[in-house]
């Protein structure tokens, strides 16, 4: 009883019991659910057997399909089960060395991780961008809010390699470029990450939006740096430099909250490995458009043919196929 005292003394504590509570329910009643489908198909097949119902069988047929999916989806959901993996996401897309061709590249990327969370029913927010000198961008910032987002995220963080023919050289030569790609989970409140005000400095500046707009005529963009880790993020797409801050703590709680999770599970980098081996020429997918058209992943040797489905959000076999790799 004094246990039971103490632990609902203690708000953050039972918070995060009682989240871990609803995880724990929700699976309980997912598998309850495919038993009851279970049984009804059972009852189903007994009745079409004793009416010899080709109808029925049917409906069975119908039954056992679903069911099959199902529990489909309930496995491959064991292999999101890692402690962050539920959370939210955060995505930050960087353009290589390349001027242009690679700036448009990163802006590829991103219309490709948009669509994506687009097809998930997910919400996306882009909290910082800088636009590219003539086109694309040099690299970006967004949230991705959806159940498991970071699990099936963080297979993506590493460098991806396109081949094309570029359309901004006049001799239509082709072209090699380089955009790097980190992800990191969206820290909740009930997860204890404390940053020292002392620590951080905080910088204001004007945000470069296009001219005339509100933000460009006040220094509402906000960008901290963490001097004990050297980690800098910004935010400039809000309006309100309260807000940006807001924002940008938010990113910075998290970069840190990932920080601590490598420090403590050094001797299993392995399991992310794009985050480790983040460097040129170490690209874990390549995405050829000339000569021939390719998307490969380098970590699963997954190939598919169909570039344009890829590109337009179509990533879940790479993404799956990395799950189920790492779960060997």
């Amino acid at each position: 009883m004094i246990a039971q005292n103490n632990l609902w003394d203690n708000p953050d504590q039972a918070k995060v019991l009682l989240k871990e509570r609803g995880k724990l329910s929700q699976a309980i009643s997912e598998w309850q659910k495919a038993q009851a489908q279970l049984e009804e198909a059972e009852i189903y097949y007994d009745l079409a057997l004793a009416e010899e119902d080709q109808e029925t069988l049917s409906e069975v047929q119908t039954r056992l399909k679903d069911l099959e999916r199902l529990l489909a989806q309930l496995e491959f959901n064991k292999l999101l089960s890692g402690e962050e993996d539920a959370c939210h996401a955060i995505m930050a897309i960087h353009a290589g060395a390349g001027g242009t061709e690679a700036q448009d590249w990163a802006e590829m990327l991103l219309r490709m991780y948009l669509r994506w969370s687009e097809r998930k029913g997910f919400k996306t927010e882009i909290i910082d961008q800088l636009p590219g000198d003539e086109a694309g961008i040099k690299s970006v910032t967004f949230t991705i809010e959806g159940k498991y987002a970071y699990g099936y995220l963080r297979s993506e963080s590493g460098i991806h390699r396109l081949v094309r023919i570029s359309p901004f050289d006049a001799g239509g030569r082709r072209h090699t470029s380089f955009a790097s790609v980190f992800v990191y989970p969206e820290v909740e409140d009930d997860i204890l990450i404390e940053i020292n005000e002392s620590d951080v400095r905080v910088d204001t500046f004007r945000a470069s939006g296009a001219g005339g707009q509100h933000v460009n005529k006040t220094s509402s963009a906000i960008r901290l740096t963490h001097l004990p880790t050297g980690i800098v993020v910004q935010c400039q797409n809000e309006k309100s430099q309260h807000r940006n801050k807001e924002m940008a703590f938010k990113v910075l709680k998290s970069r840190l909250y990932e920080l601590e999770l490598e420090k403590k599970e050094e001797k299993k980098r392995e399991i992310h490995e794009g985050q480790a081996d983040i460097a040129w020429g170490s690209q874990i997918r390549s995405y050829t458009l000339a000569p021939y058209r390719l998307v490969k992943d380098h970590r699963t040797q997954l190939e598919i043919g169909n570039v344009d489905e890829v590109l337009d959000g179509g990533i879940d076999p790479f993404i799956e196929a990395f799950l189920w790799l790492k779960k060997k």
